[in-house]
This record gives C-alpha cells, sequence and structure tokens, in this order.
C-alpha cells in the first residue's frame, strides 16, 4: 500500500499556499502544506507579502498563476494590485565558520547549492517532473481601501491540467500606513551604478545606463531609501566588487598647478536619484579611501596619476583642501549643501581625528557621515553615525543626537551570521532587523551593497570573497529578491510601531505591551539562542502591530 501512495504522490501536482518566511529547496517535495486561505491583516497603504507553492510529480508546460480582483461587499482591490513573481532558483554558497567570513573564500565542489531568491516578472514557467515552484505574490492596499475582509481566489493554469484555485482573503484594518516617502526609517543601502552599466552592457552615464538602472532604483525608493551612494574618488573600497567604483569627479591639475572639478556625472546621478525619489541625503565617499592614494588628471600629460599621502599629511592637505573648499561651492550653488555628508566607511580612529580637522578648516556646514566604530571623542561631530552590532551605542547619547536632529543607525555586513540578509539566512531575519532598530532606538539601518552584482548575478551568487547575498539584494531589470521584500515587511513594521506609539501614548496598558514585545529584540538575545528566537519575536511584532 505504500509503495501505491507513493507513485501517486510522484505523479501528483500539489497546489497550496506556503510559508513566505521559508526557502523551498527546488528538488524536494514540500511538507503538507496550508488548504485554507491566506488571511493576513493588512494597513491601508500597505504592501503584504505571501508564497503559493506548487510541487508536480510530472512536467508542466506554460505555468502561470493570476489573481482575481478581491472583494469586500461592493468595495474592490483590483487584480492588478496583486502582483505575482515566480521565484527563481540562484546558486549560492553556505555561511561557512571554518574561514573568516570576511576574507578569500576556498570554494569545494561541494559547497555550492540552489536557493529560492530572485522574484522574476510575470511570465509562464516551465516545471520539470519532481520539483518545487514557489510563486511569491505582493498585494499592495490601496490607501483608500475601505476596511474590512476581502476575499478573492488565485488560479494556477498550465498546459494539460485542469486549473487549480486557492482562496485569497485579507482583512484591511482602518489605519493607514504613511507612504515610503515619508516613512521616517533611515534606510542607507549603498548603490552601485557601475554595476549597472557592466550587466546591461550600456556606456556609464549614457541615457541608456540611466534607463537601466530607473527600474532598479525605483525599487529601491518604494522601500522608503534616504541615501544616494556618490563617490569622489577612484576606488574608495580599493576595488573589492566586481565592478570598482570610480570617481564621480574629475580632478584636473592644470599646467600652472592649480585646480579644475568637474562635475558632471555626480550632478547627473544626483539629479537622476531625486526624480527617482531618492532625495533626503547624498553619501559622498571618500576623504579616507582603504588605500591611500587619490586620482586626479594630470593636463600636461593628459594621463590620469595619483598622489599618496597619509591622512592631515602635506600631500593629503594639498590634494583635498582645495576640492573641498570648491565642492562646498558647487553643492551651494546647486542646493545641495544641506543633504550632502562626506562620509567614512569603517577609517581608524586617527585618521578620523585628521580628517575631522581639515573639513572643519574647509567649511563647517559641510556634514559628516561614518559607518564603522563608535568613539566618545568625535561621535558629536559624526551627523550620520552607523555602528557596527557589536557595539553598545549608550542610549542617552542616541537621545541627545535625537534632540540634536542627528541620525543613528547599525549595520550589518560579512561577519555577522545572524541577523542578516545572506541568500542562505531564513527570511524572517530580514523583517527581524528593522524591529531591532525599533527596540534599540536607531533611527534605521546600512547594509553595504545594494547591487554590486556579482559577474552572473541572475544565476549565480557566490563571490570571490564573503557569503553569497553580500553583495547584492536586488537583481538587473528591477527584479526585487525574498531578502528585499522581507526587510520592506519589516521597514513596515517598524513603521507601525512608530504610530501606535503615539496613538497609544495615553494608554499605559498598550504601551506597555507595545514596550514588552520590543524588548525582546536583543543582539545578545540571537546569539544566545543561535538566532532560534527570531521567528518567535516577528510573530509576536506581527501579531500586536496588527491588531484591531
Amino acid at each position: 500500500m505504500s509503495l501505491i501512495i507513493s507513485l501517486l504522490l510522484a505523479a501528483a501536482t500539489l497546489f497550496s499556499w506556503g510559508d513566505s518566511d521559508t526557502r523551498y529547496p527546488q528538488d524536494r517535495q514540500p511538507e503538507p502544506l496550508a488548504k485554507a486561505a491566506f488571511n493576513y491583516p493588512a494597513w491601508r497603504g500597505e504592501r503584504v507579502f505571501a508564497q503559493a507553492v506548487l510541487y508536480s510529480g510530472s512536467s508542466l508546460e506554460n505555468v502561470r498563476l493570476s489573481a482575481s480582483d478581491l472583494r469586500c461587499g461592493k468595495a474592490v482591490i483590483p487584480a492588478n494590485n496583486v502582483e505575482i513573481s515566480p521565484v527563481g532558483y540562484v546558486m549560492a554558497d553556505p555561511y561557512a565558520a571554518t574561514f573568516h567570513q570576511c576574507g578569500v573564500r576556498i570554494r569545494k565542489e561541494t559547497d555550492s547549492l540552489l536557493v529560492a531568491d530572485r522574484l522574476d516578472k510575470d511570465a509562464p514557467v516551465s516545471v520539470s517532473a519532481g520539483n518545487t515552484q514557489p510563486f511569491w505574490l505582493k498585494v499592495s492596499v490601496p490607501e483608500s481601501a475601505i476596511p474590512g475582509r476581502y476575499k478573492g481566489t488565485v488560479k494556477l493554469t498550465a498546459d494539460g491540467i485542469k486549473a487549480r484555485t486557492l482562496p485569497l482573503e485579507m482583512v484591511v484594518l482602518d489605519r493607514l500606513l504613511p507612504e515610503p516617502k515619508d516613512w521616517s526609517f533611515h534606510l542607507d543601502l549603498w548603490q552601485n551604478p557601475y554595476s549597472v552599466a557592466r550587466y546591461d552592457k550600456v556606456p556609464l552615464w549614457s541615457k541608456e545606463h540611466f534607463e537601466a538602472m530607473r527600474p532598479v532604483m525605483k525599487l529601491l525608493a518604494d522601500a522608503g531609501q534616504k541615501s544616494v551612494t556618490a563617490t569622489l574618488l577612484d576606488r574608495p573600497w580599493n576595488g573589492q566588487t566586481e565592478d570598482p567604483f570610480a570617481s564621480m569627479v574629475t580632478k584636473i591639475l592644470k599646467a600652472d598647478g592649480t585646480w579644475l572639478y568637474d562635475y558632471t556625472a555626480f550632478d547627473m546621478w544626483v539629479s537622476f536619484m531625486e526624480e527617482i525619489g531618492i532625495d533626503g541625503q547624498i553619501n559622498c565617499y571618500t576623504i579616507i579611501p582603504w588605500a591611500l592614494q587619490f586620482d586626479y588628471l594630470d593636463q600636461a600629460s593628459g594621463k590620469v596619476a595619483y598622489v599618496s599621502g597619509d591622512v592631515g599629511s602635506e600631500q593629503y592637505v594639498w590634494y583635498w583642501k582645495p576640492f573641498l573648499a570648491d565642492f562646498a561651492r558647487h553643492l551651494r550653488e546647486k542646493g545641495w549643501l544641506d543633504k550632502t555628508y562626506i562620509a567614512m566607511d569603517e577609517r581608524p580612529k586617527e585618521d578620523m581625528i585628521a580628517a575631522l580637522s581639515l573639513l572643519r578648516s574647509v567649511d563647517p556646514r559641510l556634514k559628516v557621515s561614518l559607518a564603522g566604530y563608535y568613539h566618545e571623542e568625535y561621535q558629536a561631530e559624526i551627523a550620520d553615525l552607523c555602528i557596527t552590532t557589536t557595539q553598545v551605542f549608550p542610549s542617552d547619547v542616541r537621545a541627545e543626537r535625537k534632540a540634536a536632529g542627528k541620525i543613528s543607525t547599525f549595520y550589518t555586513c560579512c561577519a555577522e551570521k545572524f541577523p542578516n540578509t545572506f541568500m542562505v539566512s531564513p527570511p524572517v531575519e530580514a523583517v527581524w532587523i528593522p524591529l531591532y532598530a525599533a527596540a534599540a532606538g536607531f533611527d534605521g539601518y546600512l547594509r553595504w551593497a545594494y547591487n554590486s552584482w556579482t559577474a552572473d548575478p541572475v544565476n549565480d551568487a557566490r563571490f570571490r570573497t564573503w557569503t553569497s547575498g553580500d553583495c547584492y539584494l536586488v537583481y538587473p531589470d528591477g527584479r526585487s529578491s525574498i531578502r528585499f521584500d522581507k526587510l520592506v515587511e519589516g521597514i513596515q513594521l517598524f513603521e507601525k510601531a512608530q504610530v501606535l506609539k503615539r496613538e497609544w501614548k495615553d494608554d499605559p496598558v498598550r504601551t506597555g505591551a507595545l514596550e514588552q514585545m520590543l524588548a525582546a529584540f536583543s543582539i545578545d538575545a540571537t546569539k544566545e539562542t543561535s538566532g532560534a528566537c527570531i521567528p518567535k519575536d516577528v510573530a509576536a511584532a506581527r501579531a500586536l502591530l496588527n491588531c484591531r
């Protein structure tokens, strides 16, 4: 009898709701899944994510999912508000504790795996016999939606089989989530325009380049991104990515020994990002590169030249002081001075002190951003300070900084196994990260790589250094990922927490419940439980923040 059942299951086509916090292996039949309606409480203006899972015992062609309108009496959420993406599998490697995660990876033939991550555009897909194919749903609830229970269906069609449906239900609550541009969460994911030019094979800063970047950067704007990543010199990070960052400002040393600066690329990039909707801040990297050499065009020879010098040295001041003065002038003319930050990344304390001294001598209105280590001696001079999860940011200092209009955030990188946004990180960890920011009193979160793509990012996320996924969160052509969408879910929960703090400020019972829920979000607790506490913490947050 067991053999007959096994044969029947092998030939079966299983279609049901899955769990959006789960990655389903391609070559494995999933455990029994939910047949009941997907049912998630949502605020007006929220984006809600779900996952449906198909398993086929035989090959299927032209597989497609479609959604109906969602109806609540006469009220309707149109079907085009339900975006359905086949989930793509990408080659990745695991986080291995046997060697340092921020160095060269020693790849073996057996250390790679396919991971469900890429969210493809809606199109028919083929499913091989014995394979699982997940589908990702994003439901955008209109701000004008009437509160109530909405019902509809999701339909599966494929050649040679009878269409199948799943019930889709949502409870829209009578609360409004602000638009992404108005979110208070300070999201700072570093963009790499050079990756887009290489991948799409278009000339740098050409019309075609900007058009290729548009869907990629629009995805980021829709997540509430606050900062534009700009570069002031060639290879600020010593060329560590597949596509090294170049300077967006050409510094020309004229034959008479004076300087001329060309801001054309910088202006085009910043203006483009403003048009996209990312216009809160311009972070300019950097006056302390990882390799202390600085590029310029020598007019006499017509060649690019470099000068080297320690921070604060005679050569350093010769190069940077006239540039910073002219850059401040240019920013004033463009109306960008107040939102521009000279940005530094994990630089030594002594170098930071010397650089801050130079900036003060040139123009004290030039703001400073730092992703690195907390030092009491100069934290007050850093308008945008981001620290690692291994450091403590004194609560009284954070409060003082907030009162002064300064930004205080945290970041994760290659070093932390959890919480993180690697390809092999459980998706729920991306939801946990913004909730930790809410709990710890941070303004937001930074990650060093939004789209520093590998050589073949669509199919292979493995890189010569760092765990897969460390280099990028989204894919070419404006394709999102499970990781990125779950980060957006977490940011939305952060925003809900801010709204409810204000709404419940005179209700000690509800305020106490909110504080108790957030208190569970602790980096130490994740270490003590090896990350096992993360799903429970997020489930409790969802329950409270979506209460009626």
